[in-house]
């Protein structure tokens, strides 16, 4: 519990009034919002490309907090945690400005792709952008500099990409101070550090001044409440943190573990083609030499399985679920945890189990009662 943060942050506000936020175009005032389409680009006809973004200004001054998500057009959970966060919390007594923007890659969200539809370009490798580039860095450039540059810190909401899922975890450079601030506040259980491949706008943004973390949950193409509910409890958490609203907690997360250079982690990859059992989920934590997976071909004939074992105790962050592969294919993302967390997260999944045998007597006495 060494990580909790029991006193409210300084952040200077005290001594500052609150200040419009502005744009090219527009311009937002202190206890006022707005619903924006904004321009960034052109189509095939000459038809405008707007992004949606939602500015809440409150009325006390604070740190200008920026939620992004589908940079990517597929993935589709962090849409939902932003709109949430933007029209149906109470702002009343927001201190500081919210920034949200629930889809960036417009045209890969119509499109339900990955990249934007325009020679598959990756908008998450496009930032910071340049006017007079390729359109996707056209595109990066007119968000980052109206809507990411502004701020003081972000957070930014992706999915792994189709076929495989995340359990919910943060990824942040945690070197950085404010970074690994912003990470912790969060209160995912698991934290991958590292700096973030350039162009990216966690990466980007965190370089220009505004720290800046990943969110990664579930898969694409779909809302999962579970981890849209686990997501704003972090958001929630981040803005107590930084005193966007001063009268909330911060929320601890039970244990913690941050995963750098020094852990054990890999992607275990398919040695063999075939169709695949997977025998643990997302989250789950397996031991060493413990079956993960078989593969089989289509007639199960058994000299032709090859079983997938933990190359060592860990937990399961990342996994397949499209069930079909190729050699090279990866299976999971295994990480390793130190003893300590190894214990703590024993001691959890022991009384999840206990309340799960309680839950279920409780059904089958009141069953045998009627």
């Amino acid at each position: 519990m060494s990580d909790t943060m029991d006193e409210p942050p300084d952040d200077g506000s005290s001594d500052r009034t609150a200040e419009p936020f502005t744009y090219n175009g527009g311009r937002v005032d202190p206890g006022e919002s707005a619903n924006i389409r904004y321009g960034i680009s052109e189509t095939y006809l000459g038809d405008p490309v707007r992004i949606p973004v939602t500015v809440v200004n409150g009325e006390q001054p604070g740190p200008t907090v920026f939620l992004s998500a589908a940079a990517h057009g597929d993935e589709l959970n962090g849409i939902e945690v932003v709109r949430e966060v933007a029209h149906d919390w109470d702002h009343s007594e927001l201190h500081g400005t919210l920034v949200c923007l629930p889809v960036m890659n417009v045209p890969g969200f119509l499109a339900q792709e990955r990249y934007l539809p325009i020679y598959d370009r990756d908008l998450n490798r496009s930032f910071p952008g340049r006017e007079g580039s390729t359109s996707a860095r056209r595109m990066a450039h007119r968000i980052f500099t109206n809507f990411i540059e502004p701020c003081d810190l972000g957070l930014d909401f992706h999915t792994s990409t189709r076929g495989r899922t995340n359990m919910l975890h943060v990824r942040a450079n945690m070197d950085d101070p404010t970074v690994a601030r912003i990470a912790k506040a969060f209160s995912s259980n698991v934290i991958i550090a590292g700096e973030g491949p350039s162009g990216t706008l966690r990466y980007e943004a965190t370089q220009a001044g505004v720290p800046t973390i990943t969110i990664e949950m579930g898969e694409a193409h779909r809302f999962q409440r579970r981890l849209i509910d686990r997501a704003l409890t972090g958001v929630a958490s981040v803005l107590a943190e930084f005193g966007c609203h001063p009268d909330s907690s911060v929320h601890w997360p039970g244990w913690r573990t941050v995963i750098d250079d020094d852990h054990e982690k890999t992607w275990i990859r398919a040695d063999a083609g075939g169709i695949v059992d997977m025998k643990h989920g997302r989250g789950e934590y397996v031991r060493e030499g413990e079956t993960i997976c078989a593969i089989t071909n289509p007639f199960k004939e058994e000299d032709d399985i090859v079983t997938v074992e933990a190359p060592f105790t860990g937990l399961v962050v990342g996994v397949l679920e499209n069930p079909v592969v190729y050699p090279g294919n990866p299976l999971c993302h295994l990480v390793g945890l130190s003893p300590d967390t190894r214990t703590a997260l024993e001691r959890e999944r022991t009384a999840e189990r206990s309340r799960s045998e309680l839950r279920s007597a409780r059904s089958a006495e009141s069953s045998d009662a009627e």
